[in-house]
C-alpha cells in the first residue's frame, strides 16, 4: 500500500481516527508522517509487549527452560526478542504460545484478513485457490469424503 500523501513510498504508519462518528484512515510513509508531526517511537519494544502477554502462571512457576529441539532457541530468548527461531518453535513452545496467540489474535489459527478495498471477486478467487489446494491434498490422501465436501464448497462459491 502506498502513502496517501506522496503516493511513492510504502505506507508503514497507519492511523485511524474517529471524527464526528466517522472512521478516518490514513496510511503514510515514515517521511510524510514525520512531516505531519506524527512522532514514532524509535524502537517499539515488541518483545516487551509480547512478554507481557505471556501466560503469567508459566513465568511464576519455576519450570525448566523450554528449548526448541530444532534451532536451539529457548523460550526466554523468544520473550526477549519477540520472534521465533524456526517453524518447529511453534510445536516446541505450543503450551506457552497457545494462550498468547489466543489473546493476541482471538484464536489459535490464523484465518487471514483482506484490506477493505479488495473486491468480492478477488476474495472469491483466493478462497477458491485455497480450497483447490485442500481438494488436491484430500484427493492425494484418498480422503474422498472430505474432497467431495470441498468440491461442493468450490461449486457454491462459483455460483
Amino acid at each position: 500500500m502506498l502513502c496517501d500523501i506522496c503516493h511513492k513510498n510504502a505506507a508503514t504508519v497507519h492511523i485511524t481516527e474517529l471524527v464526528n462518528d466517522k472512521m478516518m484512515e490514513m496510511h503514510l510513509c515514515e517521511q510524510c508522517a514525520q512531516a505531519k508531526g506524527i512522532s514514532l517511537p524509535e524502537d517499539f519494544p515488541l518483545a516487551d509487549f509480547l512478554a507481557g502477554l505471556t501466560d503469567f502462571e508459566l513465568t511464576k512457576a519455576k519450570k525448566p527452560t523450554l528449548r526448541c529441539s530444532h534451532c536451539g532457541l529457548d523460550y526466554e530468548d523468544f520473550k526477549r526478542i519477540g520472534r521465533l527461531g524456526c517453524p518447529h518453535c511453534y510445536e516446541n513452545f505450543k503450551e506457552s504460545l497457545t494462550p498468547l496467540l489466543k489473546r493476541i489474535q482471538g484464536g489459535e489459527q490464523h484465518v487471514g484478513k483482506f484490506p477493505h478495498y479488495v473486491d468480492k471477486s478477488t476474495k472469491q478467487a483466493l478462497e477458491i485457490k485455497n480450497l483447490q489446494r485442500k481438494l488436491d491434498k484430500a484427493i492425494q490422501e484418498e480422503n474422498f469424503e472430505k474432497a467431495a465436501i470441498i468440491r461442493d464448497k468450490i461449486k457454491k462459491i462459483k455460483k
